[in-house]
């Protein structure tokens, strides 16, 4: 291991015992416990359920572009086009 998983200080090469808090193989350190107080969700988590609870069930950004975009992009193309022939 890197970092203590009880800490996360940088352990030295072949430590038998954290050199911060004292963590050891008998007091918890062990991979079993290194994940133990992530909370990180189990085997049967649903990810796209937990989207559509927390996002809502319908995107939230519109498809295509919106029809005033078109237009100022036309009518800014028309003022360019004039003021190149005068």
């Amino acid at each position: 291991m890197d970092s203590c998983p009880q800490c996360g200080a940088d352990l030295p090469p072949r430590a038998k015992a954290c050199p911060e808090c004292g963590s050891d193989e008998s007091t918890g350190w062990s991979e079993a416990a290194r994940y133990s107080g992530l909370n990180l969700p189990g085997e049967d988590f649903d990810h796209a359920d937990f989207v559509k609870r927390e996002f809502g069930g319908d995107s939230p950004v519109p498809r295509g572009i919106h029809w005033i975009w078109w237009l100022t992009a036309i009518l800014l193309a028309a003022g360019f086009v004039l003021i190149s022939l005068r």
